[in-house]
């Protein structure tokens, strides 16, 4: 029993984190204004991280390769203290190299899911309350993946775009949770 409690308290935790390192990513690569109050607020929560390895790895265009480097940083350390909670053992040195790879695609996994819940959260909001305050950023995120999935439904009534990409993204991590798994099993 404390070891599931850790295990789901472990997870939450980084995949929170993780998520917030990529949403920070997300803004960065939209133009976000810093001074969005949900732009600051995921900020202020990793600035800690990722100043630091700004230093070292400055933003270049659309990227921000600090936010990306350290959700990277996030998910390995997520697997190392998975597999020391799991198997109560320090990961041997020969599996490192698969965990490398599997924070990679965890990252990728975090992603999706991020992708998921925020269109998810804006196409409830767009029932629900269209004049949210949060609308405008939720709609800024979405809308560079949800046009060109409009271009190709045909125009209707209802948007279908957005269950579209939550479809897509859904496909995406059940792919991409797949293939970690098999890594760690070869």
């Amino acid at each position: 029993m404390f070891g599931d409690i850790s295990s789901f308290l472990l997870d939450t935790v980084f995949t929170l984190f993780g998520a917030a390192l990529i949403a920070r990513a997300w803004l960065h690569a939209v133009r976000m204004h810093p001074f969005n109050p949900v732009a600051r607020i995921i900020y202020q929560v990793t600035n800690w991280l990722v100043l630091p390895l700004r230093k070292i790895l400055p933003a270049r265009g659309l990227v921000d390769w600090a936010s990306l480097l350290a959700a990277w940083l996030t998910a390995l350390v997520y697997l190392l203290l998975t597999w020391l909670l799991v198997l109560g053992l320090v990961m041997p040195v020969s599996a490192l190299g698969p965990a490398v790879l599997v924070s990679f695609l965890t990252v990728l996994r975090w992603a999706f899911n991020l992708l998921v819940w925020v269109t998810l959260a804006q196409a409830i909001l767009s029932w629900v309350n269209p004049l949210a305050p949060v609308m405008p950023l939720l709609q800024t995120l979405t809308d560079p993946l949800l046009e060109p999935i409009r271009r190709i439904l045909p125009r209707g009534g209802i948007d279908f775009s957005p269950l579209v990409l939550v479809v897509l993204g859904q496909c995406a991590v059940m792919v991409i949770t797949r293939i970690s798994y098999a890594i760690f099993a070869l």
